[in-house]
């Protein structure tokens, strides 16, 4: 029978420090979820575009992106962009790498969410001589929104459990700090148990308040004004 030798003591003296971490995993997180969303909104336009000259080269960078490993793209960040004269913080770079990862699937996500929007809106805008624009802001995102949050939703909970491979550039979120931590101490018994823990708490809490939004959110849309 195997027996757990935990330490209660240990456990109080780490504690604080894994949760200073998961406020840098937390920021990482949020930056790259709203650098994702702008990212994904603006390919998702540029991809439904009717000039094939703007529609395909966005067509292949988001495949491009898709198709390739995060990590990868981070070291490619962090690593080779200083060859070019571009250096960044790890955090600065963790945002980046995430916001453009997950900024191409959301970017199908969108896609797809404005062209489930009927036809009707569509020709209803056009009727009332609205611009490009204003048909977007006032007609179609409101009607594809609801149907995009619950994907949304796990693509940044997804994000939010990618955070460990920034601890490849050094970036010192829950993880690395847990490593640290029980490589200091020999004991990893208990950081790694509590970093898990609280991925657990924090996707749990985040998958609830997106079905919250999605239930609250109106069928019939909202004006973005």
């Amino acid at each position: 029978m195997i027996e757990l030798n935990w330490d209660w003591d240990f456990t109080w003296e780490v504690l604080p420090d894994l949760l200073n971490a998961a406020q840098i995993t937390l920021a990482a997180t949020l930056l790259g979820s709203l650098l994702a969303i702008a990212a994904g909104l603006m390919l998702s336009m540029l991809r439904r575009s009717a000039l094939r000259w703007i529609s395909w080269p966005t067509y292949w960078v988001v495949e491009f992106i898709r198709s390739t490993p995060l990590l990868v793209q981070i070291f490619f960040l962090y690593y080779v962009m200083p060859e070019f004269g571009v250096s960044m913080s790890p955090m600065t770079t963790g945002v980046l790498a995430l916001g453009a990862h997950y900024g191409a699937y959301l970017s199908e996500v969108f896609r797809s969410g404005i062209d489930g929007v009927e036809k009707g809106q569509w020709e209803a805008a056009r009727a009332l001589n609205l611009s490009q624009l204003t048909t977007y802001r006032d007609v179609i995102l409101p009607q594809a929104l609801r149907a995009m949050i619950p994907a949304t939703g796990n693509y940044i909970i997804a994000m939010f459990k990618e955070t460990p491979q920034l601890s490849a550039i050094t970036l010192l979120e829950m993880l690395q700090t847990a490593k640290i931590l029980g490589s200091e101490n020999f004991r990893y018994l208990e950081p790694f148990t509590l970093v898990g823990l609280l991925y657990l708490a924090f996707s749990i809490v985040a998958a609830l308040g997106v079905h919250q939004v999605e239930r609250r959110f109106p069928k019939e849309g909202f004006s973005l004004r």
